[in-house]
């Protein structure tokens, strides 16, 4: 249990040293008047979690203990900057929205190229949100096989759907957000639950220098760039960047920022060692196959909650994770509706046409769904392209981060070494994938080191070219 030790003094002692720093580099001012205060509209937010930081670090570990470090890493200098400095830039330019922002410091060009994968990106979270909580609720409540298209599925995925037409119609989020901080609750006190379980079962770990990196993955998957591409939410999470500037609206002091956002990022790195830490000893106990998390994860979560908190804690643990995910989809959802009523210039006012739009949204997510549930490796691949796309809109927000830097006189190297990393990993993944170019691995990492370069060059390229000219009116 060394390396996981190791792996949690780093995000702890990382959040302290690293948090700290990104505040300084912002200068928070506690007398700025903040958009939730000078642009008030009286919209309340819903909170965003979902099974992100507990499947994707089930798959995760089975690359190994390495798992216990680069989370870690990943989430202090990458995802926990990501979500912090996406929300305080959006706080200094009265909370506009990821979009925008790219629009202001990225250019035209490539804000249509951003809302593009985008669309792709919510069409995918929906997806998995149903996906995932209708197993879970199949698999541990209903204690039904979840492994085909059975009609148990079938009508729990129904459900679902048939909740999501019913909050596009009407205001049901007013209800969800009164229970939804409770539920986000159990998410977190579950995860303590089972972090202290580990110690007190005595849960067997293996140690990196007992593993090392390579050849680890019982399918033979390359750490680089696979495990990033799974392991996506507990690291770092484009997703993240879109909900971060609606936070935005509501947060009315700049110095609460790095507790809204920085540090909320570092108690989802914990969640991910948790869960991580949890399969690898369940697996060493023979509690779960090798394979398990590769083909249904989410029956994991269930045998690891009743494991460590009793039948009653892990069920209500499990209903935490489903009622999460369920309205994470929902919001998914809702904004690929909106964004794409604004695009086509569909008034969404008259019901019918939200209906409508809603319908065939739902339409293409159901299409989704059924060959993640009837191929073989549909889920591996839904999951992965969904993580995809997620760490692909982290990369813009990198990008937009980056110049926001540069015109700023600050260390623009903070955001420059996370964006670059992962326009490697999106490259490597893109361009080895069957779904993708069908490359071999070694050009795939050739031509990604190309595509990584190109990113650096031509964000710092434009930003300062942006800022000189800015300097000249």
């Amino acid at each position: 249990m060394i390396t996981f030790i190791i792996g949690l003094l780093i995000l702890v002692g990382g959040a302290a040293v690293y948090g700290s720093i990104c505040e300084r580099v912002m200068k928070p001012n506690s007398s700025a008047q903040t958009p939730a205060i000078k642009m008030r509209d009286g919209v309340e937010l819903l909170n965003i979690a979902g099974t992100g930081p507990v499947l994707g670090p089930i798959q995760g570990i089975l690359f190994g203990p390495i798992a216990f470090l680069t989370i870690p890493i990943g989430c202090v200098i990458g995802g926990a900057f990501h979500d912090y400095m996406s929300g305080m830039i959006s706080i200094r330019n009265n909370g506009e929205q990821m979009p925008a922002l790219v629009r202001r410091f990225l250019g035209g060009k490539t804000y249509l190229v951003y809302n593009v994968f985008v669309c792709f990106l919510m069409l995918l979270v929906g997806a998995v949100f149903i996906y995932t909580p209708g197993d879970l609720f199949v698999a541990q409540i209903l204690h039904d096989d979840v492994s085909e298209l059975n009609s148990t599925v079938v009508t729990v995925y129904g459900v679902i759907f048939l909740y999501y037409l019913i909050a596009t119609l009407l205001p049901i989020d007013k209800i969800i957000g009164r229970i939804y901080p409770i539920f986000g609750l159990i998410l977190l006190l579950s995860a303590v639950g089972i972090f202290f379980g580990l110690f007190i079962n005595n849960y067997p770990f293996v140690e990196v220098w007992e593993t090392g990196v390579a050849d680890v993955h019982p399918l033979g998957e390359h750490f680089i760039p696979i495990f990033f591409i799974t392991v996506a939410c507990g690291i770092t999470s484009g997703f993240h960047s879109t909900q971060a500037t609606m936070i935005a609206r509501t947060v009315t002091n700049e110095r609460h920022g790095r507790l809204v956002y920085y540090n909320t990022m570092i108690a989802e790195g914990f969640i991910a060692m948790t869960w991580a830490g949890a399969t690898m000893g369940a697996m060493n106990l023979a509690l779960v196959s090798t394979l398990d998390p590769v083909k249904i994860p989410a029956v994991i979560v269930g045998i690891i909650a009743q494991n460590m908190l009793g039948s009653v804690g892990g069920m209500v643990a499990v209903l935490g994770v489903i009622v999460l995910a369920i309205t994470s989809g929902d919001t998914a959802l809702r904004a690929l509706r909106l964004m794409l009523g604004d695009a086509l210039h569909i008034d969404q006012h008259k019901k019918i046409n939200a209906f409508a739009l809603a319908s065939v949204l739902f339409a293409i997510v159901a299409f989704v769904l059924y060959y993640a549930k009837t191929d073989a490796s549909g889920f591996a691949i839904l999951w992965r392209y969904f993580s995809w796309a997620n760490e692909t809109i982290a990369v813009f927000a990198f990008a937009m981060i980056a110049v926001y830097m540069i015109q700023n006189n600050m260390p623009y190297i903070m955001s420059i070494i996370p964006g670059t990393f992962y326009m490697y990993i999106i490259s490597t993944y893109i361009l080895h994938a069957p779904i993708g170019f069908g490359l071999g691995w070694t050009p795939s990492y050739i031509l990604a080191a190309v595509c990584a370069a190109l990113y650096v060059v031509s964000i710092v390229k434009f930003g300062k070219s942006v800022k000189s000219s800015r300097n000249l009116r």
